[in-house]
């Protein structure tokens, strides 16, 4: 019960409301009623002594309405909202459309009419809304004021604005009909006009409420449903009047919007009548053209006579206007076109070109004013600032072949005004700068996204086959990163640019240019016409000359391309002389009758065929009127044809030619007056300057039916890349220059950030684009002046904040983007070594750390976090920017920080030597350009020393850069030293190349890089190639073995020491034993030389066949020298006479150490690795042992030619296995015995010879008895196998050749020699043994026994009996 007792309650509530609104409602329309009556009782000139009727002064009917309305208020029989409105405002509309009524009794009635529409009374749904709304509309448009005063017409025009305001407001607007819509907009439209002349407040109303109506009205288009008659050519429309107001009354509307711009003031000037734009009007039009774009946006594209509209109707106006307008519509013009550009630019591909063709880059010209010309260039920088826009027009334009290189033209365009002139920059020279760091941030940011899957090359692009340049691929919407699209596209542009070459070769030769098509594979084979044809009519700057005569050659392909080539003409909708105004714009009709009667026929048939009327009967009718039209063109339009042809002349010249009939009288008086008052251009003009005549347009418009629809499409890196290529050099030169000539801070940062953005395209294979920016930024640091003193640099560079943002710009990127660095390192390194002659870098850029485990160079300045590894990290550029920021300075000056502490500030943030430490990652490329520039300057390329020590200081760093570069790329050493060693042997030919410093640093260096690469234990692989280039630096001059030679000895001493295991080739241990012995021979470096090489055979596990031999030659050089310790020879001596059983080792295990396998590096050939082998066979190495001792037997000093010798033998004992056979023995007792004893002998009595040189004489005797008893025991040892050889006889008699020798030794003056005194024992103990081996035997059948027997008896005949008791043999 109580739920209901509430649910009656709220019903009841409900009603008293209602009725209280409608009571309300009742209230409102009396008092509106009697309020109009009462101003229409008054009369104008009331008089209050004579009285009269109100009532006679208006229409009885009105009056008698409105009481009737009255009467009806408070006794509504149905709420108000569904009484038909017009009820209650028929009375008020026919006020309004009374004569009678005096303007302030119309006033009065709009302000009620104004007052019930925005109460809203009634809506859709109330029955007689449509009808009354319409008539409202009528009404209101209809309003007359002949009563009114021109005082209160003001004021009724603008109720009558708020009233047509509120009607399109209402609810019940949308059942208008399209025609009442119309009229609304033309009424206020009427308005504005009429306004003009009068108070400013009404015309900013009127305008305000135009604009108002077009918001509303295209506001509702993109719910408007397409119609079947917008998709028809026609413009006629169904009569369909009943329907409600859409897209009808919205395409009526914007032709009127268009139409306005054709609004013309008459001017009279010297009494000259002539007609100009309306500049208000046309600005007052764009700005509701843009209104209604703006809220129509994409959905214009749905109703095809709204779009043509705009392709058409509204583009020609805005070309037209835009090229010779005021700087005020130009900019509307191209804020319209931007409008149009973000909602249809698939549908206005060549309009958006021609926009930019025939409006912006022509404005842009020298010839424009200069407000003009800024307009201009801020509108290209409006569309540059479109996200996709940049991307968009060079793919449809600049890799189109039959398209100009819209984007290219646009930034050279903008260079063009960016790059400064001299003095202040101009305002509009700051613009177009701004508009180009809009492209360059743009492609920078797109091009570097870090999480951008696409690929980043190839580059360049080449033509791999043949494919028709004028044919479109078609880009689907799921093709967005489709990789096959954007190598075709890529594709188009190479073709465009070979294009562009071919054209050059046939204005110079037109055999040569065709060749070039083919040769570029733009030609099929067999030939195709129509790529010919394409070519003559897209290929801009052709001689038309040539084409003409090419066109009109009677070769049976000459006439297939003429055809083909007129096929590219689309004709419809043109009239004669225009078709043929087109057709001969493109090139120049030949003077040939039989060649223009080709052409002519070709262009006949092409406009016969594509005629939209049904004028001429035949082709040939065309073609004799072309004939006619030329000949009254020439008639027309040239000097030396005195009398005229009359257009009576011209009619009645073309009397039947068309199949019998005439042609129309005044088609051919349209012909007549057209050539008349222009002429065809039958001539090439190169310096004419092209228009958009109405022809050229109609010819746009009919080509934009059949080309492919502007493509749509996001960035890719690839396409980034190449369109950068397009304007990077005067990019980089604008760049540059403006940073020259500006001193404004915010704008050298804008160039600061301009350089960063390019240096991160240019490392997407635009490695020659970025050393050309590093190159112009690196002469604005002031350090290459080669004309400055040194002071004069250091001032400059103190004193200016310029140069100390182009050093810290220009290293950043050395660092961030070194990967694509080439040739800039050049002037990079030019840069470093200035800075490093100016006392501006730390002590050393390049330090080891005690704590680094692997010794690895690292920065001496702290790495910074913020930079990170990222190549582009905004914490560069915003870092950057603040540092270099006047903040920054004024801080360092309230710090108390002077020049130097500044400038060094400066130069630790430029982080130098991250650029050598971290040259890991850098490309191979790269690298050997950075390595070249750093040894070429070392080399004194490019340099100017003002003293040694300069010069001594800058080889030195260079050198050092050099050692840290190698440490970080050991991983790939082999593969970038051998260029590195390449360039050392260049630079040696130098015409005024000096050795020294460049050798002694150079060795040093090297030394230094070889101990880290072993210290880190990564030498496999660069061994032999570092000292390949050590053995260069001491070759160039031997002298730095003695400046050097404690550095030298010191690093062969730790190798030898610390490192041996890791020396693996022949050229390695040579270099190291040679180095060691040639700087080891000074008193104050014998000590530390002899110890290394003690330790080093000490430990025999380091003694391989690869470093036996040049052990030998170290020992031997420091055993021969004069003023060796004694003691430390016989020790070496030792070791080598040990070494013999390394020797036997490796004989019998058939030794292959890690030094016998061939160097990574290695070059050798297969003959030289032979000889290698052969000489590393441990019997070779026991030879070249013998050898060496055998030399040190003949020293100065007794004590070590005596050892040398006992060594010698030890060394035979001890290499047995090696000589046990009889050919082994042998040779290696005449090798070294045998020899050793000859020398010695020889030796002796050279000193004999000589005068007081007994004690010469006598200690060099010594040594040849102990060298006899070596022989014999060595013989004696090797006895067997010797006595087996079938050369024994020979070697016997040898052996006893040398006692007899020794036997007769005779010393001159200084008396007899000993040496006889041993031979007779040795003869016995010789002669004893070969008996009791049975080697001698008297039972023999040879005759070794009478051959012995006669030599014995030669040389000691006391024996003879002794140790031949049985005499000679007999011989039966």
């Amino acid at each position: 019960m109580a739920d209901n007792n509430n649910e009656e309650e709220e019903d009841e509530n409900n009603k008293i409301k209602s009725n209280r609104k409608e009571l309300g409602l009742s209230c409102m329309l009396n008092t509106e009623v009697g309020a109009l009556l009462a101003v229409i009782r008054r009369s104008p000139e009331s008089n209050y002594h004579h009285h009269h009727h109100p009532d006679d002064a208006c229409d009885p009917t009105i009056i008698q309405s409105l009481k009737s309305l009255r009467a009806l208020l408070f006794n509504p029989n149905q709420p108000w909202r569904s009484v038909d409105p017009s009820l209650y405002l028929s009375p008020f509309l026919d006020v309004i459309q009374s004569d009678d009524i005096p303007s302030v009794a119309t006033a009065v009635t709009l302000q009620s009419i104004l007052k019930i529409l925005r109460l809203g009374i009634f809506d859709t749904k109330t029955p007689g809304a449509k009808d009354v709304i319409n008539s409202a509309v009528t009404a209101i448009t209809g309003c007359r004021l002949e009563k009114t005063n021109p005082i209160t017409e003001d004021a009724v025009m603008m109720r009558i604005l708020q009233v047509l305001t509120a009607i399109m407001r209402h609810e019940a607007s949308i059942l208008l009909t399209d025609n009442s819509v119309c009229t609304v907009v033309n009424t206020c439209f009427q308005v504005v006009q009429q306004s003009a002349g009068r108070g400013d407040l009404l015309q900013r109303n009127a305008r305000h409420t135009m604009h108002e109506l077009i918001q509303m009205i295209y506001s509702r288009l993109p719910d408007i449903e397409v119609k079947d008659w917008e998709n028809s050519e026609s413009d006629t429309e169904d009569n369909n009047l009943d329907s409600r107001y859409g897209i009808r009354s919205a395409v009526d509307i914007f032709h009127f919007l268009c139409s306005l711009l054709n609004v013309v003031d008459i001017m009279e000037t010297d009494g000259l009548t002539f007609q100009i734009a309306d500049e208000n009007t046309q600005v007052f039009a764009l700005y509701l053209i843009n209104s209604a774009i703006e809220l129509s946006g994409d959905s214009i594209g749905k109703h095809p006579k709204l779009l043509r509209m705009i392709q058409d109707d509204l583009f020609h106006h805005l070309i037209h206007y835009g090229a010779s307008s005021s700087p005020l519509v130009l900019s509307m013009i191209s804020s319209t076109v931007l409008n149009i550009y973000h909602f249809l630019r698939g549908s206005i591909r060549l309009q958006l070109e021609s926009f930019f063709s025939f409006v912006l880059f022509r404005v842009a010209g020298p010839t424009s004013p200069l407000q003009l010309q800024e307009v201009a260039v801020e509108g290209v920088i409006s569309f540059c600032r479109q996200p996709s826009f940049i991307i968009e027009v060079y793919v449809n334009y600049d890799c189109d072949p039959t398209f100009r290189n819209v984007f290219e033209e646009m930034g050279k365009l903008l260079c063009k005004y960016a790059f400064p002139t001299g003095g202040l920059l101009t305002s509009i020279q700051v613009q177009a700068f701004e508009g180009l760091s809009v492209i360059f941030h743009y492609i920078a940011d797109n091009i570097d996204k870090e999480d951008d899957p696409s690929p980043s090359g190839p580059y360049p692009v080449e033509i791999s086959g043949y494919r028709p340049f004028w044919e479109e691929k078609t880009k689907k919407d799921n093709d967005v990163n489709n990789d096959n699209w954007v190598d075709y596209v890529r594709v188009r542009k190479v073709q465009k640019r070979k294009i562009l070459i071919a054209g050059s070769h046939f204005n110079r030769d037109d055999k040569k240019g065709l060749e070039y098509l083919k040769y570029s594979q733009l030609i099929s084979d067999p030939p195709d016409p129509k790529a010919y044809a394409v070519f003559f009519r897209y290929t801009p700057k052709l001689d038309k000359t040539m084409i003409g005569d090419y066109l009109g050659d009677p070769e049976e392909f000459h006439m297939r391309v003429l055809k083909e080539f007129t096929d590219t003409f689309e004709f419809s909708g043109m009239v004669l002389d225009t078709g043929l105004r087109t057709y001969l714009e493109t090139f120049r009709l030949p003077g040939e009758s039989q060649k223009i009667q080709r052409i002519l026929e070709a262009f006949s048939e092409r406009f016969y065929d594509q005629q939209s009327s049904e004028i001429f009967v035949s082709k040939d009718s065309v073609m004799i009127l072309c004939y006619s039209i030329i000949m009254l063109n020439t008639d027309q339009h040239n000097p030396q044809v005195k009398k005229k042809m009359t257009e009576e002349d011209f009619i009645r010249n073309n009397r039947s030619i068309n199949g019998g009939s005439d042609l129309p009288r005044e088609y051919l008086s349209e012909l007549f007056h057209s050539i008349s008052g222009n002429a065809i251009s039958l001539s090439d003009q190169p310096g004419k300057i092209i228009e958009m005549s109405p022809n050229r347009w109609i010819q746009l418009i009919n080509r934009a039916k059949i080309i492919q629809p502007f493509i749509m499409c996001n960035f890719d890196r690839r396409l980034g890349r190449d369109m950068f290529a397009c304007i990077a050099g005067p990019a980089v030169a604008t760049v540059a220059a403006v940073f020259e000539q500006s001193d404004d801070e915010d704008m050298l940062h804008e160039c600061i950030e301009a350089l960063f953005s390019i240096a991160r395209i240019a490392q997407y294979g635009l490695e020659d684009i970025l050393d050309e920016l590093l190159c112009s930024f690196c002469k604005f640091t002031t350090l290459l002046n080669p004309y400055a003193s040194a002071d004069e640099t250091l001032y400059a560079f103190s004193h200016d904040m310029k140069p100390k943002m182009a050093i810290l710009a220009v290293f950043t990127i050395a660092n961030t983007f070194k990967d694509s660095i080439r040739g800039g390192w050049r002037t990079i390194i030019e840069c470093l070594l200035k800075l490093k002659r100016l006392k501006l870098l730390p002590q050393s850029i390049i330090v080891e750390t005690e704590n680094s485990p692997s010794d690895t160079p690292v920065e001496k300045p702290s790495q910074d976090p913020k930079f990170g590894n990222k190549r582009h990290s905004s914490g560069i550029m915003a870092r950057f920017l603040n540092f270099m920021s006047m903040e920054s300075v004024e801080e360092a000056l309230n710090l108390g920080m002077g020049e130097f502490e500044q400038n060094m500030t400066v130069i630790q943030q430029c982080r130098i030597g991250s650029i050598f430490t971290t040259s890991s990652t850098l490309p191979e490329d790269s690298l050997l350009n950075l390595g070249r520039c750093i040894i070429f300057a070392a080399a004194g390329k490019g340099q100017k020393f003002s003293t040694p020590v300069e010069e001594e200081e800058t080889v030195g760093f260079c050198w050092e850069l050099i050692g840290s570069i190698a440490v970080a790329n050991t991983h790939r050493f082999s593969s970038f030293w051998p260029y590195y060693n390449d360039y050392l042997l260049e630079v040696a030919q130098f015409p005024l190349f000096s050795p020294i410093p460049f050798a002694e640093k150079a060795i040093v260096s090297l030394m230094k890089t070889c101990l880290k690469i072993l210290a880190l234990d990564k030498m496999e692989g660069a061994e032999e190639l570092i000292f390949k280039s050590i053995n260069l630096m001491w070759r160039m001059e031997k002298e730095i073995l003695e400046t050097c030679c404690e550095f030298l000895l010191q690093s062969a001493s730790t190798i030898v020491t610390e490192h041996p295991q890791k020396l693996q080739t022949q050229l390695g241990w040579m270099s190291v034993l040679h180095l060691l012995s040639a700087t080891g021979r000074h008193p104050e470096t014998y000590d530390q030389g002899v110890e290394a090489l003690i330790t080093l055979m000490s430990d025999k596990t380091h003694i391989t066949k690869t470093n036996y031999s040049h052990c030998i030659d170290c020992a031997f050089a420091f055993v021969a020298l004069r003023n060796s310790r004694v003691e430390k020879n016989i020790k070496i001596m030792d070791l080598l006479a040990e070494s013999a059983s390394l020797l036997v080792e490796w004989y019998r295990t058939g030794y292959s150490d890690p030094g016998s396998c061939s160097s990574i590096a290695s070059n050798a050939s297969l003959s030289s690795s032979v000889e290698d082998t052969r000489n590393q066979n441990p019997i070779s190495l026991f030879q070249r042992l013998g050898e060496s001792l055998k030399k040190t037997s003949l020293a100065r000093r007794e004590e070590v030619r005596n050892h040398a010798v006992i060594s010698l033998q030890r060394s035979f004992l001890l290499a047995e296995e090696l000589l046990f056979t009889p050919t082994n023995c042998i040779n290696s007792f005449y090798n070294i015995i045998f020899a050793m004893v000859d020398d010695l002998h020889e030796k002796m009595l050279q000193y004999s010879r000589r005068e007081n040189a007994e004690r010469e004489t006598r200690s060099m005797e010594g040594t040849l008895k102990v060298s006899m008893e070596v022989l014999t025991e060595v013989y004696l040892h090797f006895l067997r196998p010797i006595s087996e050889s079938p050369n024994f006889r020979t070697f016997w008699l040898g052996l006893l050749r040398r006692m007899d020798t020794c036997m007769k030794a005779e010393l001159g003056v200084y008396g007899d020699s000993n040496v006889p005194e041993i031979v007779p024992n040795l003869l016995r103990r010789i002669v004893t043994s070969m008996k009791e081996k049975g080697i001698l035997s008297h039972a023999g059948e040879d005759d070794l026994w009478d051959t012995t027997f006669y030599q014995i008896q030669w040389i000691a005949p006391a024996l003879t009996d002794e140790l031949f008791s049985e005499g000679l043999k007999t011989f039966l």
